[in-house]
């Protein structure tokens, strides 16, 4: 059965305050670090699945979605790589 690496990156939606970004961002300030601005913090979570390429894409839409991301406060993206037989 092919198999394939998921990638999903989830971020707060730009119109809402991003709290740990904001302390972030203060505190790399406070080091030095003049030049930031917006810092955001997110999500970067990867799945290793199995299966035929369409089912998995469905499935991974599903999981993405529904479990990994709340729709209200954040968008989500997803990448999904076939990987080589070992």
């Amino acid at each position: 059965m092919p198999e394939y690496k998921a990638v999903v990156k989830v971020m707060i939606k730009k119109s809402i305050l991003d709290p740990q970004g904001r302390a972030v961002e203060t505190t790399l300030k406070r080091l030095g670090h003049k030049n930031l601005e917006n810092l955001r913090v997110g999500k970067h979570i990867e799945l290793f699945m199995s299966g035929e390429q369409a089912e998995v894409e469905k499935q991974l839409a599903e999981i993405a979605t529904t479990v990994l991301s709340n729709p209200i406060m954040e968008d989500v993206s997803y990448t999904l790589e076939a990987l080589e037989p070992a």
